[in-house]
């Protein structure tokens, strides 16, 4: 039996993840060594004993079999949360096709301690009739300072230190001699970054105010459930019982907007959290952090946390130490909240599942809904996807029984009813001599709205002022320097490149041919925003996109204040109509329907229809009627007509039969390989190898089929060349192996030019 090899990370959580290092595995462990598990190992010149991580295995030692030292022994005791996320990132590896280091790192986000903030506190150790003898003593010495201090410790036996310092007028000097005759301690505690103190704190402001008003005390954080309706309480039933009963695996929840998925999520956590299990709530936007965690925090009080791209390192950091030391048992945020360290997961949530922002860019490119399955399984876990639009792939999954499906078909509040919706033709509206980008229906409702002080939200998936700059003369738009797209003109006078980030000001003549009539075409968040002013003058109006939510606490800020009804209009992308509840909204405004209706993507329907669907879902949400408009150049495509009837099952039988069909996923599983250079030639060069050499491992079979290689939808991004290249099988397996085989050859071919590959499947 030929000996087998361990590669070896060295104590993650306290060195820098560097790289492996080879270890002989014992025949004695050969069963039991496997990615993920937790060994001791001799290290450096001295063999101190260290622990580390395996993080793979195979027959060969690497490099030269004499200098490898065996594993001594397997870490006793429950499986840890760092090599549960170890051995997820082994798995991301290879169904992923990425490097170990970018799935550790993407696994492992937080890495190094972050030194954190310290908090220092005077106590009082003597008894009640020592501190009045001291008092004495203290007066007849004339003591001023330290009789203070002792007259404080009447009422307070613990004192903060710079209440000391600052209020009582003491100095380090005059604390030390208490100290030494034990009369004080100065006692330490380190304390955390709290990313949610401000939205608890507003979270106790109201639960206080509304408290005030019932004439009842304050209590923290509001712990009464609220009524379930019966389709809501048999969902949360069915699910405990088979959770009692062991039964784990994944269930979809696919209920119509404002249906109360969120009560049934927290009905389903209260039970999973009564058994001493922990709960990540995945969240697609930053922008529903602010509401979301207030909603949970009103429930479950200190027990929530929340993590994103926008808190520091150290906030970040302290909030995984408090997960591990089960100071909290509830993290929610986006993809990367996965990677919490819990030790004792037993519920993972995905709130509106069908979000592409699951979907990582960078490699490893995974889904963090496969990805959570997979976690979920570690650690015998429930997973719980959610979604008034589920996408078609989870949907497809349920109906074969691979998932659990859970219907809601009732609004959850008493009175509210799905918004009624409008589809306007903006042809027919040009026709008719109307080229404002409010059509007539809409503007009537706006002053409609707008007289009986309701709030209203308009959507436009665009910002910035105009879509682009163009010349009247020759025709050319003016172009980013670095990237195959035009240039978007905000309303300050800066161009941007929202692929790159270039920025340049506003040229005063055409760059190609010197013409000085160039103008802005198209309408983003801004010029909406300006045209919404002039329109009606003095309406209050908030505007909500990156480049407003670019600073730390934008979104919180945006969305508390219209919240609060400081502004009648909200106006943004699509941050704005996902998962959000403003009462008072009884209008949404979709002011171009079609904006990722024909992008080049076999999604794009889809993307329209949950879009549509999502905004539609911001209206009426309480007891007032809401109206939506739909303003579209194609109002009869399925995806408009079916968002407007709010109808997923005929969204989804015309959408399935189409993949079906063309052999797409769901049906069809789908590797693209991306090729990318900085140089042209070097990319035609690779790419045709890798065109060869696909061509050479399908080998004639009739289950793959080839698409490519063309040119990425935006050829050129940042100075790099794209090329793709599609392969589609119902046979996932071949395609992992082709991937694999692909992998091993370009490695051994050392293309030049600086030629990178990407993989990613679907």
């Amino acid at each position: 039996m030929p000996e087998k090899f361990a590669r070896v990370i060295i104590d993650i959580s306290h060195e820098k993840v560097d790289r492996p290092f080879s270890y002989a595995i014992p025949q004695s462990l050969e069963d039991q060594i496997k990615a993920g598990c937790r060994v001791r190992i001799p290290f450096g010149s001295g063999n101190k004993e260290r622990t580390g991580y395996v993080v793979g295995v195979s027959c060969e030692a690497g490099y030269d079999r004499d200098k490898v030292k065996p594993i001594l022994g397997l870490v006793k005791g429950s499986i840890t949360a760092e090599s549960q996320l170890i051995e997820l990132a082994w798995w991301m590896k290879e169904r992923y096709g990425s490097t170990m280091n970018q799935a550790l790192k993407t696994v492992l986000p937080v890495k190094q301690k972050v030194k954190g903030a310290e908090k220092k506190y005077v106590r009082c150790l003597l008894s009640p009739q020592d501190l009045q003898e001291a008092r004495r003593e203290a007066q007849r010495k004339k003591y001023r300072a330290r009789l203070r201090l002792l007259e404080a410790f009447s009422s307070m036996p613990v004192i903060p230190y710079e209440a000391a310092v600052h209020q009582l007028g003491l100095t380090a000097a005059s604390l030390k001699p208490l100290e030494n005759q034990g009369i004080i301690a100065i006692e330490k505690e380190n304390v955390y970054r709290d990313p949610a103190a401000g939205i608890r704190e507003n979270t106790l402001q109201k639960n206080s105010d509304c408290a005030l008003a019932a004439g009842q005390g304050q209590s923290g954080h509001d712990t009464g459930r609220p009524r379930l309706n019966p389709e809501q309480q048999a969902i949360v039933q069915d699910f405990c019982l088979r959770y009692d009963g062991g039964e784990r695996g994944i269930s979809l929840i696919h209920g119509i907007t404002g249906s109360g998925k969120t009560e049934v999520y927290m009905e389903l956590i209260d039970h999973v959290r009564s058994q001493g299990k922990e709960v990540i709530v995945l969240i697609p936007e930053i922008a529903l952090t602010y509401q979301t965690v207030m909603r949970f925090y009103k429930r479950f009080g200190q027990n929530v946390s929340f993590i994103n791209s926008r808190l520091s390192a150290g906030e970040r950091y302290d909030q995984f130490e408090r997960a591990k030391k089960k100071e909290i048992s509830i993290m929610i945020g986006p993809r990367s909240a996965l990677f919490t360290p819990f030790k004792d997961l037993g519920l993972i949530i995905i709130d509106e599942e069908h979000e592409g922002a699951y979907k990582s860019d960078s490699s490893p490119r995974y889904h963090a809904r496969d990805a959570a399955a997979f976690r979920a399984g570690q650690t015998k876990a429930s997973l719980v996807l959610g979604s008034a639009t589920p996408s078609v792939d989870s949907y497809e999954r349920a109906l074969r029984g691979e998932y659990r499906l859970y219907t809601l078909t009732q609004r959850a509040k008493k009175d509210s009813r799905l918004a009624k919706v409008h589809v306007v033709d903006l042809r027919e509206e040009l026709k008719e001599g109307n080229k404002s980008i409010f059509s007539r229906l809409l503007q009537e409702m706006m002053e409609d709205r707008l007289r009986k002080g309701q709030q209203m939200m308009l959507f436009m998936n665009r910002r910035g002022y105009s879509s682009f700059i163009s010349c009247r003369s020759c025709g050319e738009a003016v172009k980013c320097p670095h990237c195959d797209v035009t240039l978007t003109l905000h309303r300050d006078g800066r161009m941007m490149c929202h692929y790159c980030g270039y920025t340049t000001k506003k040229p005063a003549a055409c760059p190609s041919c010197g013409s000085p009539y160039i103008a802005g075409f198209g309408t983003g968040t801004q010029k909406i925003q300006a045209m919404v002013e002039e329109r009606f003058p003095g309406v209050s109006t908030l505007r909500m996109d990156l480049d407003t939510t670019s600073k730390k606490g934008g979104h919180e800020e945006i969305l508390s204040a219209f919240g609060a009804g400081e502004a009648q209009i909200l106006i943004g992308t699509q941050m704005i109509v996902k998962g959000h509840d403003f009462p008072n909204v009884t209008l949404v405004g979709v002011l171009a329907a079609d904006t990722a209706l024909y992008a080049p993507d076999f999604k794009c329907g889809e993307r329209t229809f949950q879009l549509l669907t999502q905004a539609a879902g911001r209206a009426g949400r309480d007891n007032q009627p809401g109206d939506v408009v739909i303003q579209t150049y194609a109002p009869d495509h399925y995806s408009i007509q079916a968002a407007a009837n709010q109808n997923y099952q005929m969204f989804f039988e015309r959408e399935a039969s189409f993949r079906r069909m063309l052999r797409y996923p769901p049906f069809c599983g789908l590797l693209t390989i991306q090729v990318a250079s900085g140089r042209e030639d070097a990319l035609e060069s690779s790419m045709g190898a890798v065109d060869r050499w696909t061509a050479q491992l399908r080998g004639g079979r009739a289950d793959v089929w080839v698409i490519g290689p063309v040119q990425a939808p935006v050829y050129k991004v940042n100075d790099i060349y794209r090329k793709i290249l599609y392969l589609k099988s119902e046979n996932y397996d071949i395609l992992i192996q082709i991937r694999n085989r692909l992998e091993e050859l370009w490695d051994k071919a050392g293309f030049s030019g600086g030629a990178s590959v990407q993989y990613d499947f679907t």
